[in-house]
């Protein structure tokens, strides 16, 4: 091959590693303009390996363990490389950081001009054509009848807030309306026939929301919604070159939710109110509430269960009669004929929700061999699940071929990309270090002694052990526990055997519960799998957690039971021992949380250091010193607490 011929790949080399230099070095300049900055080795290889992946339209898979700083890791290299890039997350946290901490400092420090707007559904903003729908002079007694004073007040506020809002979104509220008062004013995506069918739309919130987004470099959505986006075809979000998957260890779950369909009960109900607004006839609408009721009953007897394919007759016919009942409610509407643009709207709406309703009940009775269904929910609020069994042809359809993707998260599944369907030719996987000195601050105790957690004696001596660390602590302790009958007992036991408060996730909400521990530093904090991610606690007030027992998936779930079926004896490697791997990873992440936290991770499951597949779960836990005996561990706690 001649010289010249290798010119082509030499400039796309040296592009390549142009952008890696410009990423690390930016980086570096930005954070040490930063109060209190440290050196993150991490951080700038990270930042490195994202611009190298969008310069060569490579996907890329980054494990960035807490303290790496990732947010600023992959937006740097994202905004210099001149995309337009979406970013998803999974918790509101993490995207009210990005779009009220990060990317403004970004805009004053990193010296490149760049638009960023956060992108929600529908229902997170004020519906201006229900708001004035609500005041308008002869219809409010529609829309306002049945309704609680209480909710009336709240309406009347939400109004007045709508008149200063500039976005009309409910997170800028000070105050929290009840789901009665905020869904009087907003529309759900079902709900909505689209802005150039309603004659509000010039000055709908949502619509502005979209429009800021279609013209901003980086976009913040949370990845419910971006699966809602895959799910239809890309009408939801605008176009882009790269998406970034924060939390990314949750995205086959969250996929697996927003690909899939939903029928309730509580649909049917909400179609036939909104009918009611517009529709006189009582035997129709009272006709679609009572299908809702029986597909309720119906579901309830299959709670929790997974379903056949085809789906059990009672359901099949449940299910065709509310949609001969849809269909007649769908039949009146039409009949509607008015001249006022309000109520032509309520029509629209209610044709709408029953159009998406009856689309659903077809696709759930017609359900294929690579979907599964399932019953989930409670008594009250049944669900009927039509989940598919792999989610990565869908992603690779939607995604994986269409764009640049980065995937990261403190926790990184091993299974990951195989889970999602990124080929993997496609993909380069990273793994950078922390910052944190994990083998001089912590310690991770596996309580060997004990009986296995399946035995009789456990929760005694699992009671035992965990009272014995609290006093050694001080308190001090997030207790952690993979059911609710577990912490309910481990409370009931504790408090009467320890002179320090116990708080327990049924006390309060979970942010004012967190917030509360975190100012008593002498308490006790016992709660449920919601606990194991997204808290985030600094200091002496936290420096002990304790996990009862390797938080192995349910083995009854009815959509990974179908999972395992299909991957027969490679499951338990493939689904459960990688979800137990992230949760025990997570849940041991609550403990340092900066460069000084030190502190105990206990775990009461002796399966840890005996089970054959031990070791893909201790090499998934952060890198501290590992021992067997409690004396270590107390002496460990007395030493930093004392």
């Amino acid at each position: 091959m001649a010289p010249e011929d290798n010119a082509p790949l030499a400039a796309r080399t040296s592009a390549v590693a142009r952008a890696a230099a410009t990423a690390q070095r930016t980086i570096a300049e930005v954070t040490a303009t930063m109060a209190g900055s440290e050196d993150r080795p991490g951080q700038r290889q990270m930042a490195g390996a994202v611009a190298t992946a969008i310069a060569e339209r490579r996907h890329l898979i980054v494990g960035a363990p807490t303290g790496v700083g990732k947010s600023l890791g992959y937006l740097v290299p994202a905004i210099l490389s001149g995309k337009t890039v979406v970013v998803t997350t999974a918790t509101k946290a993490l995207q009210d950081q990005l779009a009220n901490k990060d990317l403004p400092f970004l805009k004053e420090t990193l010296g490149r001009e760049f638009e960023f707007a956060v992108l929600k559904g529908r229902s997170n903003y004020i519906c201006v054509q229900r708001l004035r729908e609500v005041h308008h002079p002869d219809q409010s007694q529609i829309e306002m009848e049945g309704l609680a004073s209480t909710t009336k007040l709240e309406i009347k506020r939400l109004a007045e807030w709508s008149a200063t809002s500039t976005t009309g979104d409910a997170a800028e509220l000070s105050w929290v309306p009840t789901d009665r008062a905020w869904q009087s004013v907003s529309v759900s995506s079902d709900e909505c026939p689209g802005a150039k069918r309603c004659p509000m739309g010039d000055v709908c919130w949502a619509e502005a929301a979209r429009n800021r987004a279609a013209a901003a470099n980086v976009i913040v959505v949370n990845t419910y919604l971006y699966g809602l986006d895959v799910a239809s075809g890309g009408v939801i979000l605008p176009d882009h070159d790269v998406v970034v998957v924060d939390e990314a260890h949750q995205l086959e779950d969250i996929m697996s939710d927003t690909v899939g369909i939903s029928i309730s009960a509580s649909r049917f109900t909400r179609t036939a109110q909104t009918a009611r607004r517009i529709l006189d006839d009582t035997a129709v609408t009272g006709a679609v509430i009572d299908a809702g009721v029986a597909v309720r009953e119906t579901m309830q007897r299959v709670l929790g269960k997974r379903l056949p394919r085809p789906l059990p007759d009672d359901l099949v016919e449940i299910l065709n009669d509310g949609r001969r009942r849809l269909d007649a409610l769908q039949a009146a509407l039409r009949k509607v004929d008015t001249p006022v643009d309000d109520a032509k709207q309520r029509v629209i709406r209610a044709q709408t929700m029953a159009t998406s309703l009856i689309e659903d009940i077809d696709a759930a009775l017609g359900f294929g061999e690579q979907s599964v269904a399932f019953v989930e929910g409670t008594a009250e609020a049944a669900s009927l699940e039509i989940a598919p069994l792999d989610v990565g042809p869908i992603l690779l359809a939607g995604i994986w071929n269409k764009r640049t993707a980065v995937l990261t998260s403190a926790t990184i599944p091993s299974s990951l990309a195989h889970r999602v369907g990124i080929p993997g030719t496609a993909v380069s996987e990273l793994h950078v270090d922390s910052p944190f000195d994990y083998a001089a601050h912590g310690l991770i105790y596996c309580a060997m002694h004990m009986p296995d957690p399946r035995h009789a004696d456990y929760q005694q001596a699992m009671h035992d052990e965990l009272e014995a660390l609290i006093a050694a602590a001080g308190g001090r302790t997030l207790a952690l526990f993979t059911s609710w009958r577990a912490m309910e007992a481990a409370a009931a036991a504790i408090k009467p055997r320890v002179k320090v408060p116990i708080f327990t996730q049924r006390d309060l909400p979970k942010t004012a519960l967190v917030q509360a521990f975190s100012q008593d530093e002498s308490s006790c904090l016992f709660a449920t799998a919601g606990f194991f991610q997204g808290v985030d606690i600094p200091g002496r007030t936290l420096s002990l957690v304790t996990i009862d027992r390797i938080p192995f998936p349910r083995p009854d779930d009815p959509l990974l039971s179908a999972r395992r079926e299909l991957l027969g004896s490679a499951a338990f490697s493939e689904i459960d021992v990688p979800r137990a791997t992230m949760l025990l990873a997570q849940a041991a992440g609550r403990l340092i949380r900066s460069t000084t936290d030190r502190g105990v991770v206990a775990v009461f499951d002796k399966r840890l250091g005996t089970s054959s597949y031990r070791w893909s779960i201790v090499n998934g836990l952060p890198p501290m010193k590992r021992t067997r005996r409690r004396d270590e561990a107390e002496a460990f706690l007395r030493a930093i607490t004392g």
